[in-house]
This record gives C-alpha cells, sequence and structure tokens, in this order.
C-alpha cells in the first residue's frame, strides 16, 4: 500500500460525436458537459475534476476535432490541440461502430509528437460484436504505438472503472489543485448557458443548432429562494429567430421548461428562466462576436 497522493490532467482527444462528453459525464455521476446526436456540440474545454482520496483527475473535454469552416471552428479546433501542451496523459477516443478516417489519421500525426502517454479508449463497444472490437484495436495499433488500449462503453459505464485505474498509473505523485466539492471549472452562468444551448440542439435540426449562441446576462437570487436566470439566444439569421421561437412561441417554451428542469437539479433551487432571442448576422466569422460569446483564442 502507498499514501501517495496522485494527480494530474487528463485531455479527451477526438472526432465530433465519440462520446467523449458521455464519458465525462459518466466518470463525474453528473451533467457537466451537454450532450446531442449533433457534431460540434462541445465548442469550449470543459473540465471535469474527479477526485478521491488518493488522486485528482482532471479531464478536459475538448471540442470535436473536425475540418473548421469558419472562425468558430477554427477556435474549436484549436482549443482541442492546445491541451497537448497542458496535460498529462491523453484519451484518444474513437467509436467501436466506425471506421477508421481522414480525421483520426491527421489527429493520430498529431499524437505521434506527443512526448505524454497516449491511451487509446474505443467507446462504444455495446454497438459492435467482440470479433469487430479485436479488427479496431488491431487497426488502431498498427498506426501508432500507444501507452494502453482500453475498450469501454461510456453510455453504460462498461470499463470506465478498468480506464480510470488506467489513467491514475499513468499519473506521478502531484498536489491536490482543487477543493474536494468543485467537479468543473467553469462558472455557473455557463454552465447555464450551455443547458439552454443543449436543448435547442436537441429541438432544432439542419443549420439552426450551429447557428446558435447563449449568453447567461444575469442570474438574481430573490427574497424567497428563488433563482430568477436572463438569458440571450443569439441566432445568425431572422428566420432562425422565428424557428427559435415557434409557432406562438412554443418552441422558445419548450425550451425553457426542459433547460429549467436541468438547471434546477444542477443548482439545487427553483428557477425562474427568462430568455430573448437576438439577431446577430454571421456572428460565427466575427472575432469580437466570438470574443464577446465566450470563444477566446488561446496564444501558442
Amino acid at each position: 500500500m502507498t499514501n501517495t497522493y496522485k494527480s494530474g490532467f487528463v485531455a479527451i482527444l477526438g472526432r465530433p460525436n465519440v462520446g467523449k462528453s458521455t464519458f465525462l459525464n459518466q466518470v463525474m455521476g453528473q451533467k457537466i458537459a451537454i450532450m446531442s446526436d449533433k457534431p460540434q456540440t462541445t465548442r469550449n474545454k470543459i473540465m471535469g475534476i474527479y477526485t478521491t482520496e488518493n488522486e485528482q483527475i482532471i479531464f478536459i473535454d475538448t471540442p470535436g476535432i473536425h475540418k473548421p469552416h469558419n472562425a468558430l471552428g477554427d477556435f474549436m479546433v484549436q482549443a482541442a490541440y492546445s491541451t497537448l501542451r497542458e496535460c498529462d496523459v491523453v484519451l484518444f477516443m474513437v467509436a467501436a461502430d466506425e471506421p477508421r478516417s481522414t480525421g483520426e489519421d491527421r489527429i493520430i500525426e498529431r499524437l505521434k509528437k506527443a512526448e505524454i502517454p497516449v491511451i487509446l479508449v474505443i467507446n462504444k463497444i455495446d454497438k459492435v460484436h467482440p470479433d469487430q472490437l479485436f479488427e479496431k484495436v488491431t487497426d488502431y495499433t498498427s498506426q501508432m504505438e500507444f501507452a494502453e488500449v482500453v475498450p469501454i462503453s461510456a453510455l453504460q459505464g462498461n470499463n470506465t472503472e478498468t480506464l480510470l485505474n488506467t489513467i491514475t498509473d499513468k499519473l506521478v505523485e502531484g498536489p491536490h489543485y482543487f477543493p474536494d466539492d468543485q467537479i468543473t471549472d467553469h462558472p455557473e452562468r455557463f454552465l447555464v448557458s450551455e443547458m439552454i444551448r443543449e436543448k435547442i440542439l436537441q429541438l432544432t435540426r439542419e443549420e439552426v443548432p450551429h447557428s446558435i449562441a447563449v449568453v447567461t446576462e444575469s442570474m438574481k437570487r430573490d427574497e424567497f429562494d428563488k433563482i430568477h436566470i436572463r438569458a440571450t439566444i443569439f441566432v445568425e439569421r431572422k428566420s432562425q429567430k422565428g424557428i427559435i421561437l415557434g409557432k406562438g412561441g412554443a418552441m422558445i417554451k419548450k425550451v425553457g421548461q426542459l433547460a429549467r428542469r436541468d438547471i434546477e437539479l444542477m443548482l439545487g433551487d427553483k428557477v425562474y428562466l427568462e430568455t430573448w432571442v437576438k439577431v446577430k448576422e454571421n456572428w460565427r466569422d466575427k472575432r469580437l462576436d466570438l470574443s464577446d460569446f465566450g470563444y477566446v483564442k488561446e496564444e501558442g
């Protein structure tokens, strides 16, 4: 037995929709990263702080690495790759039910240059036959040498404990970076905005989800301990505003109802949520707007 306290930063890298946020939420036991079936759901790096008596693992959930088509896309890919400079271990997550793509090949080329352990995490094993899984492992391990290979099902929680133990083995003795009860580095306002955006992602389709930005303008507690939240939903075109509002305001009402449920669960208090929809044309390609909405390019 050893009393050595281990800690470190672990980046989760991969293409969109391989299950990075699902894994993070599974490990943390609660939602701190939003999820949807739309690609590029995660836009910012999000820390999940996993703390036990013997370790503190700071997971960094990154945007899915894709070929960018606008300034927002550039920011997302840059944010993902920047974690390679600040982490101790990398989880390279791929989907068991999808073939290796040129996108994964590009990521592998970057990972070959990383001077830290890279663990191949094959997610969604519940969707494939064991023979297919063996083929997947053989395919990826022929591309580069990984420190470990761990198959999991993030959705079902299968083998996530094994992955946690594997990560801990790769960490060295380190400090207690965050308080025991802190689970993320992001403020409540950010999480509120993300939960509203998640519901829009789930309820809309085509280009609308990617054109949305949400800013929580204020959070105030009244004398009855109810939290009043005012948030603005930004879209790029007037037609998109109409979609978000819905006929007779039906869509925005549904978004508010679903988001409020998650926000109340997170905050542990009753919430009054007020949402507004505004048009800000082509904000995804305007650096000032990106900065205003919290998408700030990092140096280096």
